[in-house]
């Protein structure tokens, strides 16, 4: 009886030690993250979700910038059989004769990244994958490996829906953008509220800051938006290192609801600037106009290729109650818009 609870104990302690073990090394790995600039571009085989990998090349201009490309697979989605030979085809993801679904899209975005300057052919490159959610196919993850530093992954996830896929993928992370492609409609903040697309979800729910992309890549300059409160004024300044990095010219602006308080709207543009001057990052000029600001917002953005607003930290029953400028500019923009968080 007491060797059986000796034995009892020492793999009890064994098990503490390795699941100490396993946290040590996810430690290390998010410590590691948290240096890097990481950017989810993710992606659902449309046109419109391609041009988030195109918007993610050429932001990651830096060999400290890394790019994991996301494809969310519903759970077991045309694979009811055969799953002998889905198993043995994610162990050889990119080169598999049998495509799980997902993979092809993959490639796109793989080919999209070479287009844009990023070639990966010669880079080292791993694969890994785990079982999910009792699928065949389960996770699969390819990572590329420039000598620099610079990493790109594509990762094919499996999940219930893909909205959740994509913010269970962030928890793997950490990422500093996610970026997602223009939905094909948006709802209303009611309709939001009970029934969201996926890419109005992650862009109320994401913990981090999300860009939707729109075809808006031939155009330049980021039109940075502040209200000089304390909030915006921060992403006055993640945007403007965003854009400062990228070689894009920088637009501040601002707007006042009434002709009373334009002069507010002159300070927060003012401060916005010089903030940046403190930070050695020129500002190509300043706007301000009265009105309503979403509208003003969208309609003097829409030349610029980047549309910056401050998300407002409202949850989903907030917003249905008080409304929110940065997702209204989001929804209405002709641009691209980065909601900074």
């Amino acid at each position: 009886m007491g060797k059986r609870i000796a034995s009892f104990f020492r793999r009890s302690t064994l098990s503490d030690r390795q699941e100490a073990a396993v946290q040590k090394t996810l430690q290390h790995l998010r410590a590691q993250r948290r240096s890097r600039f990481r950017i989810l571009a993710c992606i659902d085989g449309s046109e419109e979700s391609f041009v988030s990998v195109r918007a993610a090349a050429r932001m990651a201009v830096t060999p400290d910038c890394d790019i994991i490309i996301l494809y969310v697979r519903p759970i077991d989605t045309g694979l009811h059989s055969g799953g002998l030979q889905v198993r043995l085809a994610r162990q050889n993801m990119m080169e598999a004769g049998f495509e799980l679904p997902g993979v092809r899209h993959l490639k796109t975005a793989l080919a999209i990244l070479q287009d844009e300057g990023i070639d990966t052919t010669d880079w080292p490159r791993t694969t890994e994958y785990q079982d999910a959610w009792n699928d065949p196919a389960g996770d699969t993850k390819v990572e590329y490996k420039e000598p620099e530093g610079r990493s790109v992954v594509l990762k094919l996830k499996t999940a219930p829906d893909v909205a959740n896929g994509i913010l269970d993928q962030y928890e793997l992370g950490p990422y500093n953008l996610m970026i997602l492609g223009e939905p094909s409609r948006w709802r209303g903040e009611v309709r939001a509220f009970f029934d969201a697309g996926i890419v109005q979800m992650i862009t109320t729910l994401a913990p981090c800051s999300v860009l939707v992309a729109r075809q808006s890549l031939e155009k330049r300059g980021y039109f940075i938006c502040t209200d000089g409160t304390s909030r915006s004024m921060q992403a006055v300044r993640r945007a403007a290192v965003l854009a400062h990095m990228t070689g894009e010219p920088i637009t501040l602006f601002s707007v006042a609801t009434t002709q009373e308080g334009r002069a507010a709207a002159e300070e927060a543009v003012a401060n916005g600037k010089a903030l940046l001057k403190a930070m050695k990052i020129p500002v190509a000029e300043t706007k301000v106009a009265v009105g309503r600001p979403d509208e003003e917002i969208v309609e003097s953005g829409s030349l610029y290729r980047v549309i910056v607003v401050s998300d407002e930290g409202r949850s989903r029953f907030q917003r249905l109650l008080r409304g929110s400028l940065a997702t209204n500019v989001v929804r209405k923009a002709r641009t691209s818009v980065l909601d900074v968080r």
